[in-house]
């Protein structure tokens, strides 16, 4: 790859191609700690909604200094955009493969008459043939004999059920939104993976940023807290104690709960949580609840 064509994806980079994510990935490997090259390599991936996506996501956070605007970065609308002109493309192409072929003439000709010869044939026949003949039973037997001599047999292709692994996505390039910086950190707290540092020279934390960390820190574990106790909650007890009080004062974990962090439960095979969380949603959306009973049904 040349620098004139880097530069190009750089400034454009839903443009890469699946040649140009190949060389990408063979940069990466040379130098590890290109940060640009690994962003547009996460694009390329992204374009081709890739299963080595979410792997990649997770090593390049561990090689970004600042995850924050790793996280900017995937929930921009450059990022994101250029699936939506993906199946318009899709769809346009679709439409071009479409063949017109010459309009038949399928109108009645009026003007035709019926032979009276054979008029009169047709009326002769009337009450010769058996109409028992022509019941619609004998027909079904007639093809159900067919089906068991061959062996041959049709599947109902509209009634096979949805594999659960494609229901849950397991697997596809996980979407974040800028609403979910939460859902991120947990993402990439949960994979266990830490930061790369660099042997010439050690990164340390400032104060505003260990604050961030234990904000988010106390934000995770009330989550896990809160998913532990789901099942044991009594709401009886809800007005009587002292405690309740300084609860209500905190941020509650139904509004850190989102469709995302619950695939990251199930993506990481915990799926009891994941089921609990999917319970969370159907509250906190009572439209969607459906589909969340779908996703806790193909889950179990």
């Amino acid at each position: 790859m040349t620098t004139s064509s880097f530069i190009h994806l750089l400034q454009h980079p839903q443009t890469v191609t699946l040649e140009q994510t190949s060389e990408l990935e063979n940069i990466i490997k040379q130098f590890p700690y290109f940060q640009s090259a690994r962003a547009v390599y996460l694009k390329g991936l992204k374009n081709q909604e890739s299963f080595k996506y979410n792997q990649e996501l997770k090593s390049t956070a561990a090689y970004t200094t600042d995850r924050s605007v790793l996280f900017d970065y995937i929930t921009s609308e450059e990022f994101v955009q250029n699936e939506i002109s993906q199946h318009i493309k899709e769809s346009t192409e679709r439409l071009k493969e479409i063949e017109v072929k010459d309009v038949e003439d399928i109108s009645v000709d009026r003007n035709v008459t019926i032979d009276d010869t054979l008029k009169k044939q047709v009326q002769d026949t009337e009450g010769v043939l058996d109409r028992a003949l022509f019941e619609r039973k004998i027909e079904i037997e007639k093809v159900a004999d067919l089906s068991h001599d061959k062996g041959v047999f049709e599947v109902d292709t509209e009634n096979i059920e949805e594999l659960p692994e494609k229901k849950l996505k397991i697997g596809a390039p996980l979407d974040f939104d800028k609403n979910e910086t939460h859902s991120f950190a947990e993402w990439l707290k949960i994979t266990s993976f830490h930061p790369i540092e660099r042997k010439e020279s050690k990164i340390k934390e400032t104060r505003i940023e260990k604050e961030k960390n234990k904000d988010r820190a106390k934000k995770y574990d009330l989550i896990d807290k809160f998913l532990a106790d789901l099942p044991k909650i009594d709401p009886s007890k809800s007005s009587s104690s002292s405690k309740n009080i300084a609860k209500k004062q905190m941020i509650k974990p139904e509004s850190l709960m989102t469709e995302t962090l619950a695939r990251i439960y199930v993506e990481q095979k915990n799926y009891e949580k994941a089921i609990q969380s999917y319970k969370i949603l159907s509250l906190k959306y009572p439209e969607k609840s459906g589909f969340f009973a779908d996703q806790i049904k193909a889950i179990k």
